[in-house]
Parts: structure tokens; C-alpha cells; sequence
């Protein structure tokens, strides 16, 4: 359903009927460490995420896993050895 109270015409998945079905009736600001994504979206009541009700809690334990702003190094490309051909090669 469309939001009606603090993301205003965005779509939100906790809008019921009855209003807001999130802990409190509304979506909570966003956190320091979301600054830069390109999820978060400024209203007239704050700065809140489209994905998260409750931003702070997606990076108590880490980073977000939605998190656009971040960069995760790819595992470098190396190759298995075997310990036991690589003693023979030397």
C-alpha cells in the first residue's frame, strides 16, 4: 500500500488499513553509515531507506547488505595448490 505517514506516496510493505503496522506506526531515519546509498530518500519529515524501516538495525552486526555506497573486495584469483605437488615441483 502507498504510505501515508512518513514516506509519503511511497509504496510501503508495512501499510494496512488501519495505518502503519511497524514497531511505533512509522519508519525510523536513517543512520549515519547510510549516507551515500542511493536507497535513501529525503521527505519533509527526514531522511529515511526505501528497503528498511529501521536502517540501524541492518548494520548492528556489519554492513547493510543493501548498501549501494559500499564497495566489497572480490576474492582474489588464486588458485588452490596442492601441498603435496607444490613439494615435488621444488
Amino acid at each position: 500500500m502507498i504510505c501515508t505517514t512518513t514516506r509519503k506516496g511511497q509504496d510501503c510493505v508495512f501499510m494496512k488499513t488501519s495505518g502503519c503496522s511497524y514497531t511505533g506506526g512509522t519508519c525510523l531515519s536513517a543512520v549515519e553509515t547510510c549516507m551515500g546509498c542511493a536507497r535513501i530518500t529525503e521527505q519533509e519529515s527526514g531522511i529515511y531507506c526505501t528497503v528498511f524501516p529501521d536502517p540501524s538495525i541492518k548494520w548492528k552486526l556489519g554492513n547493510c547488505n543493501m548498501a549501494t555506497h559500499l564497495k566489497t573486495e572480490a576474492a582474489a584469483d588464486k588458485k588452490k595448490i596442492n601441498p603435496l605437488k607444490a613439494s615435488k615441483r621444488k
